[in-house]
């Protein structure tokens, strides 16, 4: 008898852990970090910032591409020691390009090693403190901004190194645990002890996509008039100068493999003066961006013919008078004066795609380059060993003149690409969805008249006649700047141009003139409004504050449709354009319910008086962001976005639970029509 009592009692208990555990399951902890050091010799030490990362989640790398937050360190207290070098990463990166913010994305599964090396500067103890912050998503949701503080103990010159304890963090709980090596100081989490090889190409399918992009980027710079007017002269050149055909191709390959060598280390040398930390900030830095915007206009402009990029004509002469220098070394000189003679056109372009390399890391400039320059010299050779081949195909005409002002008006476009990004940091409220739209339309469609020969530049002589691939691309242009219309008037666009547009709108654009909108939005203005109205997606009106979404539903007797989203969350994203662009889903949210968006990771600091330490983890509340996922955490166990949460009007759970990731637009409006009917079950109405 006392045997089945014992086993009841167990029972009971087990039950209640289960209950208890499920109840907490929701508050996900899919990142396990582990800091330790690695000494290389008495001077220079290895900081290692490992995360184990469970399966199905990632994190995202140092140069995680626009949209989602990368993960960053910040060193606070450099105690004796100095940062040598930029931090590398050590683990297979993954790049992958993603619709919704219409760019190449790079995170890591399972482990990655975060490796910065420090020098000494003193002989006594040093310490090293500062924080690292990450964001962790999987398929269906993302977790909000996280900072998780480290602290780094470095012994003195002259003594052994001790065995003490180190810092090992895991969601942000400090643990400690003793060390029994010598050489290396490393803590007792359960990291697996695979070893991880430097992922020295920075994720292939990035490299490869740079590769192409460049390789299509120097096609490019082949057919305009600065380089190839100067391929059948450099070709006659050297079938010329030579004794014979066979030395005419060999010097023609030389001249190739010059121009390969040039490029390429001018993409080496980049590498090696910025590094790959520098390389990786370019791309998420917001003065960066802003940089590249005034870039892209002065080269936009130099295309369409208002000036010339030149480099001082000393240079071009000092390369030109080389190029008789004997038989090998001349031929480099020749190549090089190509080099700074075309830099007029071939810099533009150049700069485009040093942009676009900074995302393959260290290794992206290298490649980009010989990308670049593999399509610019394969011409010279091919044409040296088909010299016939010129006769018919070299009839430049007006068309390398109109490559260059298309070219222009593109540069122009992907221009205000960088500025919008600026303008979503900083709160500008400048460049709305409908403002790029409308600058993007105008583009298209200038361009579509220039290729039609209704629109004359300066030093530009019309076409003789409209030829059939001035007609096509004339087309196509058109054809974008109509498809694009419709995003003036609430609509939105879909694929790559969605990744490309901002994500907020500064018109309201509603559904159906019978769906009914929150009272508040027309007899006064909302709280936080001026920050998040903009991206509310179009025909949408929110509440931001929750509060003021509880008296609006208080007042209109209407249940709570809570969406906890963020700037930067991927997945929130694609629901908004795959389910939130349904009508059928627009007008059962405008009609039925009141819409509280909250953002778990804006920025926006709060008042010394509404900041407070959170009962969930200990962190201190200082941003909205914070607060709207400590809400999110403390009051729904939950800490994932997109997630939606239905309440009434007394702020209680209308059902047990909430709504996750599912792009599928019958399933959602089927959720809402189920919390409907249990709202009016419940007697509210």
């Amino acid at each position: 008898m006392m045997l089945k009592k014992r086993n009841a009692s167990y029972g009971l208990m087990l039950t209640f852990l289960l209950c208890f555990t499920g109840v907490h399951a929701q508050l996900l902890n899919p990142v396990r970090w582990n800091f330790s050091t690695q000494k290389i010799n008495d001077s220079t030490y290895a900081l290692h910032f490992r995360a184990s990362i469970d399966p199905g989640w990632h994190i995202y790398a140092l140069d995680a591409g626009e949209g989602p937050i990368p993960t960053s360190f910040h060193f606070e207290q450099m105690q004796g020691w100095q940062l040598a070098g930029p931090i590398q990463e050590k683990g297979h990166k993954i790049a992958h390009f993603d619709g919704a913010f219409g760019t190449v994305l790079r995170y890591f599964e399972n482990e990655v090693d975060f490796v910065q090396t420090i020098k000494r500067q003193s002989a006594e103890k040093g310490q090293v403190t500062g924080h690292l912050e990450y964001m962790v998503c999987n398929d269906k949701n993302c977790l909000p901004p996280k900072e998780v503080p480290f602290s780094f103990q470095l012994p003195a010159l002259t003594a052994a190194l001790p065995s003490q304890p180190t810092s090992s963090v895991t969601g942000g709980t400090t643990t400690t645990s003793p060390s029994d090596t010598m050489q290396t100081i490393s803590t007792a989490a359960s990291v697996p002890t695979s070893p991880m090889q430097p992922h020295n190409a920075s994720a292939e399918n990035s490299l490869w996509w740079i590769f192409w992009a460049s390789f299509a980027g120097g096609f490019l710079a082949l057919i305009t008039p600065c380089v190839f007017s100067m391929i059948p002269l450099t070709v006659s050149f050297f079938i010329k100068r030579s004794g014979s055909r066979k030395a005419g191709i060999q010097h023609a390959a030389i001249y190739s493999l010059s121009i390969i060598v040039i490029y390429t280390g001018l993409g080496f040398l980049i590498t090696r003066l910025l590094g790959a930390g520098a390389l990786n900030a370019l791309a998420s830095n917001i003065w960066v961006n802003l940089i590249f915007f005034v870039l892209f206009v002065v080269f936009a402009l130099s295309f369409l013919g208002a000036f010339e990029i030149r480099l001082p004509g000393s240079l071009s002469s000092k390369t030109d008078a080389r190029a008789g220098l004997g038989s090998l070394m001349g031929i480099f000189f020749m190549a090089l004066t190509l080099s700074i003679v075309s830099f007029s056109c071939t810099a533009p372009i150049i700069g485009n795609l040093l942009v676009l390399a900074v995302h393959g890391g260290v290794s992206g400039p290298l490649v980009g380059m010989f990308g670049f320059s593999l399509a610019l010299a394969i011409p010279f050779s091919l044409f040296a060993i088909f010299p016939q081949w010129l006769q018919t195909l070299f009839r430049p005409g007006g068309w390398l003149n109109a490559v260059k002002i298309t070219l222009g008006f593109l540069e122009l476009a992907l221009a205000f690409k960088f500025l919008s990004n600026v303008d979503m940091v900083y709160h500008w409220n400048i460049l709305s969805k409908e403002v790029f739209l409308a600058i993007w339309i105008v583009i298209f469609a200038l361009t579509g008249l220039y290729l039609l020969g209704k629109l004359h530049l300066t030093h530009d002589a019309p076409p003789a006649a409209l030829s059939l691939p001035r007609l096509f691309f004339a087309m196509v242009f058109f054809a974008i700047a109509v498809y694009l219309v419709p995003g003036l008037f609430g609509g939105e666009p879909k694929g790559i141009f969605s990744g490309f547009l901002p994500n907020y709108s500064s018109i309201y654009f509603p559904a159906q003139s019978h769906v009914s909108t929150p009272t508040t939005a027309v007899a006064g203005p909302r709280k936080y409004a001026d920050i998040f109205g903009k991206a509310t997606p179009a025909g949408y009106t929110a509440y931001y504050d929750y509060q003021e979404a509880l008296q609006a539903a208080q007042r209109e007797h209407k249940p709570i449709m809570v969406d906890f989203t963020g700037w930067s969350c991927v997945n929130c994203r694609k629901m908004e354009n795959a389910v939130w662009t349904d009508p059928a889903v627009r007008q059962m949210i405008n009609q039925h319910f009141i819409l509280l968006s909250l953002y778990v990771d804006d920025r926006t600091p709060l008042p010394d008086s509404l900041q407070y330490i959170s009962k969930v983890d200990g962190t201190h509340i200082r941003t909205l962001g914070q607060l709207n996922a400590d809400f999110e955490a403390s009051r729904f166990n939950r800490n994932a976005q997109p997630y939606y949460v239905f309440l009434n009007p007394q702020g209680q759970p209308i059902m047990p639970g909430g709504y996750g990731y599912d792009p599928d637009p019958a399933h959602f409006l089927q959720y809402l029509q189920d919390v409907l009917n249990r709202f009016h079950q419940a007697g509210n109405s």
